[in-house]
């Protein structure tokens, strides 16, 4: 005959008892447990299992389907938990606050005095030319090469980075070319003139095309450098480089801007990209295109050793347009305050100063946002305020 024997726990006042069991085997039970959860718990289990076996009998394509589903939002909800990227479907509707802040790329805002666009008279074409409008702050030389080479380019833009000597004049840009083009046309185009330049290769020379893709040749080169030797020590900016696409006979692409680069006297080279941004937050009546800025390539960060990133303007007027007349749209989150963030890599301008820290992604695009920018400094009133 076995005896009942009490143990109390000295963290707890709970009790343990041993008590006879109908075999050899003891049973321990604990006084206080809550047998009823146990009892719900496997009884759900027991109707979800009767719930599956029920659906398999009925329709085995459709039990694969149910399973598959809850398997997918299930390994979405886990991996939305630890952090990582999932489809806009699966996120949670009040994902509003992003985990950590959205860095801000420090700017310089400094003075383009180069603008070219494409024209708007006559029609495009490697026999019959192009028409092109820059806009100058200062007197300037319009260089224009035909058939251009594409290494050739890429030669001359690392001889300005590395070389002993900037390319500043359609000189010295030629013999960086190693005269690799078939023909070149040059303008001199004043400050004030905003007029469109048309040029074209003479016809004796006979091109119709310059061959199939992929191509050793650009259609087409313009070179803007300042006319003036005492307006190259004013400006920062030293010459502007514009790939154009002309359309021929083997490639009927309309015509349009392929790549713009600025080169600084310093021997630095920027890439001109376009900010994507409504017609009605620009404030400029017929715009076609938004006010560029320039993005620092990354092998060029990492040579800078942290350099500030520069965004460039193509003038004063533009600048006071945009001061002005930019800052009328809403901010497409809050639709309050004025858009004044750029959001990166994407280059949407969409929000606001207080809602740019509240979202990893893009509200446009929903691209993963990496870093952003302000297009204009706040006053010392406004941050008072």
């Amino acid at each position: 005959m076995r005896e009942k024997m009490r143990m109390r726990a000295c963290a707890q006042d709970t009790v343990v008892t041993e008590v006879p069991a109908m075999e050899d085997t003891n049973v321990f039970f604990i006084h206080g447990f809550d047998h009823k959860s146990v009892y719900l718990s496997l009884a759900r289990l027991k109707m979800a299992a009767v719930f599956l076996v029920m659906l398999y009998e009925y329709s085995p394509l459709f039990y694969i389907s149910v399973i598959s589903l809850c398997f997918v939002v299930t390994a979405a909800m886990v991996l939305g938990w630890f952090g990582f990227d999932v489809p806009v479907i699966l996120r949670s509707s009040d994902e509003t606050e992003s985990v950590l802040p959205v860095p801000e790329k420090r700017m310089v805002q400094v003075t383009n005095p180069f603008a070219l666009e494409m024209g708007t008279s006559g029609v495009a074409s490697v026999t019959e030319g192009v028409s092109l409008r820059p806009c100058c702050l200062e007197p300037c030389v319009l260089s224009c090469y035909w058939g251009c080479g594409v290494h050739a380019l890429q030669g001359a833009l690392q001889t300005h980075q590395h070389g002993p000597s900037r390319l500043s004049t359609p000189q010295q840009f030629q013999e960086a070319l190693h005269f690799q083009y078939h023909h070149c046309q040059s303008f001199h185009i004043s400050g004030e003139d905003r007029e469109e330049h048309y040029s074209e290769m003479p016809a004796e020379l006979r091109i119709t095309d310059f061959g199939h893709l992929p191509r050793e040749r650009y259609p087409l080169v313009a070179l803007l450098t300042l006319a003036e030797p005492e307006a190259r020590d004013t400006y920062n900016i030293a010459a502007s480089v514009t790939v154009v696409h002309v359309p021929d006979d083997k490639y009927s692409l309309s015509a349009r801007i392929l790549f713009q680069y600025l080169l600084t006297a310093q021997g630095n080279m920027y890439e001109l990209k376009s900010l994507f941004m409504s017609a009605e937050s620009m404030g400029l009546s017929g715009a076609t295109d938004p006010t560029p800025s320039t993005e620092i390539p990354p092998e060029r960060q990492e040579r800078e050793h942290g350099k500030e990133e520069k965004e460039k303007t193509p003038g004063m007027e533009d600048e006071e347009e945009w001061s002005e007349e930019g800052k009328a749209k809403d901010c497409v989150v809050c639709q309050n305050a004025p858009v004044n963030r750029v959001l990166l890599p994407c280059r949407h301008a969409c929000v606001c100063d207080g809602c740019v820290h509240h979202f990893q992604h893009c509200p446009i695009c929903r691209a993963f946002v990496l870093e952003s920018f302000a297009l204009f400094q706040n006053s010392p009133m406004e941050e008072e305020e």
